[in-house]
């Protein structure tokens, strides 16, 4: 089948003649039609099977044959989770609508949100967006729903995932009711299908590839090693197999810094993607690795969807993503278009339950292997045959033997008399002093006691001397000092 049969209009066929785009594929065949046909759709697709063209398409068409827009006005609002992904998907309307006379338009966060207000003076045919910058539009003033056709939901449980959820709800309460929502995602959660429940209706559903599932064009391969030797692995790997250009993903952003401050040392050309980095630097890191000016790229989960880097042979797992799902995303930037790749993760023994979860994402066992001089100390158990249900059922603890206790005789200890300690009685207690003036009980005055009887001082013999005080007693011992002192040494 080829785009001319899904009825698209010259202006588009020609376009997508110039840009090589021969056949469609089975998402594209499948939501063209359904699109033009004005129908709400959910459709669920491997990233890089060209889903963004599947709905992109026929939208230009149906904006092109429909009419014009409003001052402030937006007719096509498409709502992505990250910057990447919005620059990514505002690119592909820019292309293929080369020829038409529409206007489209992005706005997202991190930028000076003026030139966002002034490009919605006029209306926008095409308006793709984060949640955020669109709620601070529309509180602003800036842009009205009263023209909006047809709301475009692309990686909605990312979305959800990043913590976009009240968002959306307040992005939903000012929609239009009446209007076409499409929702694209490579993959599906119960929440997302809970959400299609309210905001679909009648959805044509497309499933052009198993739910969840990895390309199968991507060859997958796991490296056991402990946690402290990834990045010294990482290092060797890439001399070693000569890597011409990878994408790396780690957890943290101060991990991603971290990661790239080394392989600079090394002498590596790398750069990196997080959040925290300004928006101008982050789209000129990925414009310096699409045109192979940068060898390695490492990057937090924000890259792991809307990049779309021709050829990228290599994506590494430094660390798993928590999040099964995401690793289907990360290594989905390789392989794409039916083109090869591979997906290279360094798993440590902390993150078996993270590979468990994504075998059973995927139904596979991802295989194994162990470079020499890395051996994990710590060896990453066995994740096994991926169960079919979530639950993993944990098998009971084995009953502890009853051990019989022996009795022992306890022997008779004869009782030995203990004598009786004499205790004296207390003494009487002594009548309490009244209580003073002023409430407070004094404690009873103490008797006062005897006073001492006087030593007998030493008195010389015939003479007699009555000692009444300390100083009667020296000045009878004058006498005798003086006298003492008279007397001749002998």
């Amino acid at each position: 089948m080829s785009f001319a049969a899904l009825q698209l209009i010259d202006p588009l066929l020609r376009t997508l003649a110039e840009l090589g785009y021969d056949d469609p594929t089975p998402v594209q065949k499948q939501a063209i039609p359904a699109v033009l046909a004005g129908r709400d759709l959910m459709a669920a697709a491997q990233t890089g099977t060209g889903k963004t063209a599947g709905f992109a398409l026929p939208l230009l068409q149906r904006l092109t044959l429909a009419g014009a827009v409003g001052p402030h006005g937006v007719r096509c609002l498409v709502l992505v989770p990250t910057r990447e992904l919005a620059e990514q998907v505002y690119d592909s309307f820019r292309r293929y609508g080369a020829a038409l006379p529409l206007r489209a338009f992005v706005a997202y966060g991190g930028v000076p949100i003026e030139p966002q207000v002034n490009k919605l003076r006029k209306g926008l045919d095409v308006l793709v967006a984060t949640p955020g910058r669109l709620l601070d539009l529309l509180r602003q003033g800036a842009l009205t729903f009263a023209q909006l056709e047809t709301l475009v939901l692309d990686e909605a449980d990312r979305m959800l995932d990043l913590g976009f959820a009240a968002d959306l709800d307040a992005v939903f309460a000012a929609l239009p009711a009446q209007r076409q929502t499409l929702l694209f995602s490579a993959t599906f959660s119960d929440t997302i299908h809970a959400m299609a429940t309210q905001l679909l209706q009648d959805p044509v559903s497309v499933q052009a590839s198993p739910a969840n599932a990895a390309a199968k064009t991507v060859r997958q391969l796991v490296y056991t090693t402990d946690k402290k030797a990834k990045p010294e692995l990482l290092v060797h790997l890439a001399r070693q197999q000569d890597w011409g250009q990878a994408l790396i993903f780690a957890k943290t952003k101060k991990g991603v810094d971290q990661l790239v401050a080394l392989l600079q040392d090394e002498g590596f050309s790398a750069e990196a993607i997080h959040g925290d980095r300004p928006q101008p630097a982050r789209l000129q890191a990925l414009n310096r690795f699409k045109a192979r000016q940068v060898q390695l790229l490492v990057a937090t989960d924000v890259a792991a969807r809307g990049l779309d880097i021709q050829a990228l042979p290599l994506v590494v797992n430094m660390d798993l993503p928590t999040v099964a799902e995401d690793y289907v995303h990360r290594i989905g930037r390789t392989g794409r278009a039916g083109a090869a790749g591979a997906a290279i993760s360094l798993v440590a023994a902390d993150e078996v339950e993270l590979l468990r979860a994504i075998e059973t994402l995927i139904k596979q066992v991802l295989p194994r292997v162990e470079e020499p001089g890395f051996e994990a100390n710590h060896r990453v158990p066995s994740t096994g045959t991926p169960p079919k249900a979530a639950t993993v059922v944990r098998p009971a603890k084995a009953a502890r033997p009853a051990v019989p206790r022996l009795a022992v005789p306890k022997q008779a200890v004869p009782k030995q008399a203990v004598p009786k300690l004499a205790v004296p009685k207390p003494a009487a207690p002594r009548p309490s002093a009244p209580r003073p003036a002023g409430g407070f009980e004094q404690a009873p005055l103490a008797p006062p006691k005897p006073a001492r009887k006087p030593r007998p001082a030493a008195v010389p013999p015939g003479r007699t001397v009555v000692a009444t005080s300390r100083g009667a007693k020296a000045a009878a011992k004058a006498p005798a000092k003086a006298a003492a002192k008279g007397r001749p040494k002998r």
